[in-house]
């Protein structure tokens, strides 16, 4: 919670026009973005613990749009261009930093896969390069690259305009503003199900007693599934713990975002000085924010042949949070099967990273009823159309 208290939490009204379920980044954003892109304040964004205390907190800051599928690339890329300039727009440092990121290749299908995706991006306008080994150490010179190690550096996709952001100031600086115009968030509200009427979502019922909407917005990541189903939906998404870890405060080292598919590993420097590190999913399915040790210590260990001065360095903390995984590794955003009720889920590791992109799109398809452009290829029915946007490890990250 901020300290600052630059927002304060609302009691409840009984009634809005747009009830979100989950104040994290999501959420924020798209409360954030009904208010200013489209004249829609009557908006409760309700949290069952504390504003950004989910999948915020526990996200590994790093934003980038070089994604390989055309449909990615343009929500993603939206994205990034909104981060560029959201830290003047909502008047809050949220320390965003364009320092690049590189996705490690170690064996010759991950250099044809890179040298494919940059060309993919460069054909959205994304911008991408291909680097040799001795290019990667010039980016970053703490990776090691020689050839006899378990996974040897053969080159790496590099994107210059990702990077990274401090995650709890994003959410305080949507929420801060959103709340100058009029949206209500209310900490503490914990959403139990959603009533549906006549094939019509028309209330959701709280720890804190039934609340009606003409629209609700299901964006709470690893609670969405329950959610959905207690309307009569049941989604394709598996719940999966994600775990990752920072290290002690450091003088600066390390210098860009690195992530490696093959060893399931993303690295990069936090403003204060401790290292970022993150893991892949743990494979059972669970909504537990406890991951297994065996993972993370496994991808730790790949990690230092990667970064061996990271040896040196202990850990302060470790933690997991909870996300959900679509089958085609892509998010669900949209209209819903039951009127008046909208979803946003599935992104797996990739949702901080598209935080004002799906808020902005999502904002239009709630006040109009029907997709924005960029989100309309991510809506619930590809999974029967067979029109899947299929991500697994074609954008190198850690599904």
């Amino acid at each position: 919670m901020h300290p600052d208290r630059l927002w304060e939490s609302a009691e409840p009204k009984r009634s809005y026009e747009v009830v979100i379920v989950g104040a994290g980044g999501h959420g924020l954003a798209t409360a954030y973005y009904l208010a200013k892109n489209h004249g829609i304040s009557d908006v409760a964004v309700l949290e069952r613990g504390w504003l950004a205390g989910g999948n915020m907190a526990r996200n590994t800051t790093i934003i980038r749009s070089n994604y390989l599928w055309d449909e990615s690339a343009g929500i993603y890329e939206h994205a990034l261009k909104l981060w560029e300039g959201l830290e003047a727009e909502l008047d809050y440092p949220l320390l965003f930093s364009q320092r690049g990121v590189l996705n490690l290749a170690h064996s010759f299908q991950d250099v044809r896969d890179g040298v494919r995706r940059v060309e993919a991006n460069r054909v959205n306008g994304v911008d991408a390069e291909w680097l040799d080994p001795e290019q990667v150490r010039e980016v970053c010179p703490i990776v090691n690259i020689s050839p006899h190690v378990r996974y040897p550096v053969l080159g790496a996709t590099f994107q210059p305009r990702g990077g990274i952001a401090k995650h709890d100031h994003v959410a305080w600086g949507l929420a801060r503003r959103a709340y100058q115009l009029g949206v209500d968030l209310v900490e503490h509200c914990e959403v139990e199900s959603v009533e549906v009427v006549d094939g019509r979502a028309v209330a959701v019922q709280t720890s804190r007693g039934r609340i009606t909407a003409n629209k609700i917005v299901l964006c709470a990541a690893g609670r969405t599934s329950p959610l959905a189903e207690s309307a009569g939906i049941r989604l394709p998404l598996q719940s999966h713990t994600l775990q990752a870890l920072v290290s002690e405060l450091l003088e600066p080292v390390h210098p860009t975002v690195v992530m490696s598919n093959a060893v399931h590993v993303y690295v990069s420097q936090a403003h204060k000085g401790e290292l970022v590190m993150g893991a892949g999913i743990d494979a059972p399915n669970s909504y537990r924010q406890r991951g297994n040790f065996a993972v993370i210590e496994r991808q730790m260990a790949a990690a230092l042949e990667l970064f061996p001065v990271f040896a040196r360095a202990h850990v302060l903390r470790t933690w997991g949070g909870v996300v959900d995984v679509s089958p085609d590794a892509s998010p669900i955003v949209g209209l819903s099967p039951v009127e008046s009720l909208y979803l946003n889920c599935g992104w797996g590791t990739g949702g901080f990273k598209a935080t004002p992109g799906v808020g902005w799109c999502l904002a239009h398809t709630i006040a109009h009823d029907e997709p924005h452009p960029l989100n309309a290829p991510f809506s619930l029915d590809r999974f029967t159309t067979g029109a899947l946007v299929d991500e697994h490890g074609a954008a190198a990250v850690a599904h």
